[in-house]
């Protein structure tokens, strides 16, 4: 089969089309036929050898969002048959192969019927930063109706879908961005309340738009200093969600406010076969969501095929992408 592997760590242009053996079926697991995949920033830092500890060996096929038709089950599996469509994050990581090829070997575990609403490129947008604000939300923050959450990066790829399923889940939501079109995207996706960033400090939107008081929930995807400003907008004995906490930090505020920290590092249970089932029931939820027209994906404008994975991955290291970056396989 076709795939884009890579021999070494490097910039984007390490990828090299190859052919290579198609994976072999194994018990509790599904060959599928990969249509569509997207670019998550985990996925350049592997590329990159930035986390070589989550890294496959070489020469590796990456990326772990898919989307497909299952072409061959594996015994034990009774979830799903030939000719299904289902979408996951089922690889591209240590010991496992990923989406960038004709075919991709996933641990049915994993995966779950593709949304019957959404294009194979629209479903694979979704299944990491939808899992990541599933869990950051609803199992770490206890995310509740009528509570008020902050959430940062509107159009940020975990930022987005969090923004609709804080919306569905029955809370008032405000979500921060750097533009005015980025503004009126998270309105559009469901946002009560947009706040510019570089305009307005968190003293002066909390003042303006709690009181004073904070906010019940921050989920901070961004990290960095972002996660200190994520403090001093939560609300005593408020909750700050993160997914981004590689960083050094003084948390004076977090015990001066009484605050709950929780870290969400969604690779862990894919990396835990243990815990595969998890991110499966995960999904399944989430395509229910997306069936009752409650979240959708933003996709970016800029689509790319298999054969343009190099400048898929420039484009998203330069950081102009809105929403997920899409590959479609046309080979």
């Amino acid at each position: 089969m076709k795939a884009q592997i890579i021999q070494s760590f490097g910039d984007p242009s390490v990828f090299q089309l190859e052919e290579v053996s198609k994976p072999e079926l194994k018990p509790g697991h599904v060959l599928i036929q990969v249509k569509a995949s997207s670019v998550n920033p985990i996925d350049t830092k592997v590329r990159a050898g930035a986390v070589p500890a989550v890294a496959p060996e070489f020469p590796a096929v990456l990326h772990g969002d898919v989307a497909g038709l299952v072409s061959a089950v594996g015994e034990g599996v009774t979830g799903f048959k030939v000719g299904d469509e289902v979408f996951g994050c089922a690889g591209g990581f240590k010991g496992t192969g990923g989406a960038l090829a004709e075919f991709m070997l996933a641990d049915a575990d994993l995966l779950a019927h593709k949304p019957k609403n959404l294009t194979m490129e629209e479903a694979a947008a979704l299944p990491l930063v939808a899992i990541t604000a599933w869990e950051a939300l609803f199992n770490r923050a206890h995310l509740v109706p009528g509570q008020d959450i902050l959430i940062h990066a509107a159009t940020g790829g975990v930022g987005h879908i969090a923004i609709q399923l804080a919306k569905w889940k029955g809370a008032t939501v405000y979500t921060t961005a750097s533009s005015q079109e980025k503004l009126e995207i998270g309105t559009r996706l469901g946002a009560d309340v947009t706040i510019n960033y570089r305009e307005e400090s968190v003293h002066d939107y909390v003042q303006k738009y709690t009181d004073g008081k904070g906010f019940d929930v921050v989920f901070d995807t961004v990290g960095g200093e972002n996660l200190d400003r994520s403090f001093e907008a939560a609300a005593v004995h408020g909750t700050v969600a993160a997914i981004a906490a590689r960083s050094t930090h003084d948390l004076s505020p977090v015990h001066s406010k009484g605050l709950s920290l929780h870290v969400t590092f969604m690779l862990l249970k894919i990396l835990n076969k243990d815990m595969h089932k998890q991110y499966g029931e995960i999904l399944k939820k989430v395509a229910k969501v997306v069936e009752e027209g409650k979240l959708r994906p933003l996709v970016d404008p800029n689509m790319f095929t298999f054969d343009e994975v190099s400048k898929a991955h420039e484009y998203m290291e330069s950081g102009k992408a809105i929403g997920k970056i899409v590959l479609k396989n046309d080979w």
